[in-house]
């Protein structure tokens, strides 16, 4: 046998579990096309507040376009065009934009818009909020700076749930990042119903099609797997709930941004891997990791089909006028 064929023939089995779907959602899709475009349109740099979705690559590929990322509205210079980033933002934000005569463009994910705009009409109704989400995540912000201070409380966890007073506040509602774990959120507004049997919630769910669809992917995957990789970044909410799902189903997870990022000692030698990207990870990102994994392993690679997602979004007619 020649030499190459024989080391091939050594290297350990590895069943590799694909989760579907996975990776971009329509939100982060549109986001992505609106910097493009931005670019093409009005040539670069274009600024870009904040990072457009959470994800280095696709951040630094659209670096190396002329996208240029910054914190805070006041480092865009006048005369140059600037994105708000798929999370949306506080309408000071926009405000203060057009108040220096700013050309924006806001990639907010239109599910996203769509809290902002059902807090809007919760607070003309004269209702106090319960936000359900993360403190200091970019879509929380966002949805808190879209009504009066004071009209909006977070709300993170059951505990707080079960501590908020409501003296002086019939009237209650609530709505939810749309990046959540399903479970824990479910569990959250049980007991916001139960303290308060009259509170109002969203008609649909305001946790966003992609963020389920993937949770229960990994659900589906997960009780076949030894082990569970997902591709995406440590500040992505709807990334650490896809390794926090499986861990919650007993098994070992690992959230990493590419394949230089696999702890080789910690996953030894499993018979089954799972794999899953977060929603603002692009399939490259995936290959990339089961290259990898090919070089070490005999690589059997299957995908786990769930739900077919086929979501789209207009880009702003600006754009494509």
């Amino acid at each position: 046998m020649p030499y190459m064929a024989a080391m091939l023939s050594q290297r350990p089995k590895l069943d590799v579990l694909i989760a579907a779907p996975r990776g971009f959602c329509a939100g982060v899709d549109r986001a992505i096309k609106i910097v493009e475009l931005s670019i093409e349109r009005f040539g670069p740099p274009v600024y870009v507040r904040h990072e457009i979705v959470h994800n280095r690559f696709v951040v630094d590929r659209l670096r190396g376009m002329g996208a240029v990322f910054v914190k805070e509205l006041d480092e865009v210079p006048a005369g140059r065009p600037v994105v708000f980033s798929a999370h949306g933002v506080p309408k000071v934000v926009p405000r203060a934009a057009e108040a220096r005569g700013l050309d924006y463009v806001d990639a907010t994910c239109p599910l996203v818009s769509k809290v902002h705009r059902q807090a809007e009409r919760l607070i003309e109704d004269d209702r106090h909020i319960l936000f359900v989400g993360h403190a200091g995540h970019p879509e929380v912000i966002g949805t808190m700076g879209q009504v009066p201070p004071g009209s909006i409380t977070l709300i993170e966890t059951v505990a707080d749930a079960q501590a908020f007073d409501a003296s002086g506040r019939e009237k209650l509602a609530f709505l939810t990042q749309t990046t959540l774990s399903v479970d824990d959120t479910a569990e959250i507004i049980a007991a916001l119903r139960s303290r308060f049997p009259e509170i109002r919630g969203p008609k649909a769910e305001d946790i966003c099609y992609a963020t389920s669809n993937r949770q229960a992917a990994v659900k589906l995957i997960a009780p076949k797997a030894d082990k569970m990789l997902v591709i995406g970044a440590p500040n992505s909410s709807n990334s650490l709930r896809l390794a926090e799902v499986a861990e919650r189903m007993d098994v070992p997870a690992r959230l990493i941004q590419r394949a230089s990022d696999i702890d080789w000692e910690w996953l030894g030698q499993p018979q089954v891997l799972g794999i899953t990207a977060g929603a603002s990870a692009p399939e490259l990102l995936v290959r990339e990791v089961v290259d990898a994994l090919a070089e070490r392993f005999d690589v059997q690679e299957r995908e786990a089909a769930h739900v077919e997602e086929n979501m789209t979004f207009k880009l702003p007619r600006a754009l494509v006028a």
